[in-house]
């Protein structure tokens, strides 16, 4: 088509409207993610991608996982269409960030520190954050350590993991260490075998993971969507972690603990969510 044609065109789509079915969102994708690593807290140079304008989330993926959990859902692209500005990262021990060869590299709510400190190489007034699994154990840290978090979304977890002496935990640390008496994790560790994880990290990764007590996540204050799947119960109940929170909400979608997260239903209720509490455009 000649420019002149394309211009008249145009001209013409802008006066009467797009055609029935047509978004802007697919007229102007979102340009390339960039892909980088920033320095944290404590010299680990961690992983990340970026990609969109707009509203800043920040999403964090689960055990035994990295980034491209999430970079091939739904969710990802509903957020980019939805016109927020999406970055995941590879939680320390995990895809292409650093690994730690020490216990003392995942202590202290080092995964945590490192979500802030990538907020504050991004320059960020405010953000929103997601978890599903262990990635929701991490987000409810940030949601207490990090005043700059507007609201949160907690994935695929119940109020397991605020008793520090959580059983589930216990079982996946002894079963990485070593301890065959619990056929449940049997399945897991052929996993673990398969993939050719390193056992030692994901066993520190579990002995350093933090419990945030329920009286902690009483003074969150912000918004927090609680989201699980209808047959997921793995790690407690959703509607009990709710109501520790004073500001939550819990949605239930069709799913299990494995498959939820990548689904259109969970897509939708957690853009939604997050498109209700984005900070206004003078906050970011």
């Amino acid at each position: 088509m000649e420019l002149s044609s394309l211009l008249r065109w145009l001209g013409c789509w802008l006066l009467l409207g797009a055609p029935a079915g047509f978004s802007s969102a697919q007229t102007l994708p979102a340009a390339p993610p960039t892909d980088a690593f920033f320095t944290s807290f404590d010299g680990a140079k961690i992983h990340y991608v970026a990609q969109g304008q707009g509203a800043t989330v920040l999403l964090l993926h689960g055990f035994t996982n990295t980034l491209a959990m999430w970079t091939a859902t739904p969710l990802y692209r509903e957020l980019l269409a939805q016109g927020f500005r999406v970055v995941a990262l590879d939680l320390r021990g995990n895809g292409q960030s650093a690994k730690p060869t020490s216990l003392a590299g995942y202590e202290h709510d080092a995964e945590a520190r490192d979500v802030q400190a990538l907020a504050t190489a991004l320059g960020l007034r405010h953000y929103q954050v997601v978890g599903y699994s262990r990635g929701s154990i991490i987000a409810a840290r940030v949601l207490v350590l990090d005043p700059r978090v507007t609201a949160a979304v907690l994935g695929g977890m119940g109020e397991g993991f605020t008793n520090p002496n959580w059983p589930r935990r216990l079982a996946f640390y002894k079963a990485l260490k070593g301890d065959t008496t619990s056929q449940e994790l049997a399945g897991f560790l052929a996993y673990v075998r398969q993939r050719g994880f390193d056992r030692q990290i994901l066993a520190w990764q579990q002995q350093a993971q933090p419990s945030t007590s329920a009286a902690a996540l009483a003074k969150v204050a912000v918004p927090v969507l609680v989201i699980s799947g209808l047959d997921d119960h793995d790690n407690g109940s959703a509607e009990a972690l709710a109501r520790l929170l004073p500001a939550a909400t819990v949605q239930r979608v069709p799913g299990v603990h494995n498959t939820t997260a990548q689904t259109p239903a969970f897509a939708h209720e957690v853009s939604t969510f997050l498109r209700q509490h984005a900070p206004p455009a003078a906050q970011r």
